[in-house]
């Protein structure tokens, strides 16, 4: 990125989520900067419900923080409705932002233990979107989860590419390189190998851990201090959220509303809304509602993130409103990261907010509302977005 002066800044993006951040979050910064080679990593990081339809286990302010103090130099947020959604439009918000903040090259991880072309994947993916569409409609099996035929649909597409390739990161890796390849100027891609643990592995051994080993300790208080970063670690005495505190707030949704009016939750289909009024009317908590509305169709992370819609109201309108007032939400920023910003917000093409206000407040009303609910799970929770300004992280 060039500046008015013909100073250049390189920037390389990654795309996170940091629930919370840990010793492989600092890995890969630290890859991304070393193999893009560049002055600037910029973070397009999920506010505070996550991909997967979850609640962050500590919230967007302080995962920013931790983030600038291991390695990041900007950090933004991608906004619920982006965040909380299946890959393809997860990376589709993700990829917009870094493509506005014109960054030259997207680090992200990867489980293969093979060298993958994504560029080129990307491409192709682009390119037969009609056969693949039709593919994709041609798969009626009623069982299949939408997962499940994407990993049908992949090695019908790519016989070559080795068959275990279906994990998280992987799919949202192709996710990136397709919508990557709609721009003029695409990002150069640097997929990273995940340095030990696994996506969903549990094993809390070494320095390296996943995410979700490092939240199931923390569920049965177990150490977490070899596998995150000093912030993390302190961060997390303070408090930390999980599906059971809103719990009672979902319970209660399902229980007031009416199957009609479930029926005008986004991505609510199919009759699931029964199956949910009943699970919710019989369980006791959360992880025992899961049980009794997931099948082989209805994955874990379908019903998570459609119970994040009901949690929060949330209407197709209110989606797309959100979706055609595009804009940045910067979280923080080191010294660097602030000059880098000064220097691409006149070439930006999205507004770019350093502070929430009545008129900005008319476009973020979704990630508002969802940060208002978020707060409702531990009283130690800050304001997220009256008020706060921009985190300065001093080297």
């Amino acid at each position: 990125m060039k500046d008015e002066g013909g100073l250049k800044m390189e920037a390389c993006g990654v795309i996170v989520e940091y629930n919370p951040f840990h010793n492989g979050h600092l890995y890969h910064l630290q890859q991304a900067r070393a193999q893009s080679k560049a002055e600037v990593v910029v973070a397009v990081m999920s506010g505070n419900f996550l991909q997967r339809g979850e609640p962050a286990v500590i919230d967007k302010w302080k995962r920013a923080e931790a983030a600038l103090a291991n390695g990041a130099d900007l950090v933004v947020e991608l906004p619920f409705e982006w965040a909380v959604q299946s890959a393809d439009y997860f990376a589709k918000g993700a990829v917009a932002i870094l493509q506005s903040l014109k960054c030259t090259s997207l680090c992200f991880g990867t489980d293969s233990a093979v060298s993958i072309d994504y560029q080129a994947l990307g491409r192709r993916l682009v390119d037969e979107k009609v056969v693949i569409d039709q593919l994709f409609q041609e798969m009626t099996q009623p069982n299949l989860s939408y997962p499940e035929k994407m990993a049908q649909l992949t090695r019908h597409l790519f016989p070559t590419l080795p068959q275990s390739e279906n994990s998280p990161n992987h799919i949202l890796g192709l996710s990136y390189s397709q919508e990557n390849t709609k721009y003029p100027a695409p990002m150069t891609l640097i997929p990273i190998t995940r340095k030990s643990a696994p996506y969903h592995s549990t094993n809390l051994s070494g320095s390296i851990a996943s995410a979700t080993a490092i939240r199931q300790a923390l569920k049965e208080e177990r150490a977490i201090e070899k596998v995150v970063p000093s912030e993390t670690a302190a961060q997390l005495l303070d408090y930390q959220v999980s599906w059971d505190d809103f719990w009672p707030y979902l319970q209660y949704q399902l229980a007031v509303q009416s199957p009609e009016s479930l029926q005008q939750i986004y991505q609510m289909n199919e009759g699931i809304e029964y199956r949910l009024k009943e699970a919710a009317k019989n369980a006791t908590h959360f992880d025992e509602f899961l049980q009794f509305v997931k099948t082989r169709r209805y994955t874990q992370v379908r019903i998570q993130r459609l119970c994040c819609y009901v949690l929060l109201n949330m209407k197709e309108q209110d989606i797309h409103d959100a979706w055609n007032h595009p804009s940045i939400r910067v979280l923080g920023f080191t010294a660097v990261g602030k000059e880098y910003l000064k220097k691409v917000k006149k070439q930006s093409e999205l507004p770019i907010i350093a502070k929430i206000g009545k008129q900005e407040a008319q476009h973020y009303s979704l990630t508002i509302r969802s940060d208002q609910v978020y707060k409702m799970a531990k009283t130690a929770i800050l304001e997220q977005n009256f008020g706060r300004i921009p985190f300065s992280y001093q080297k």
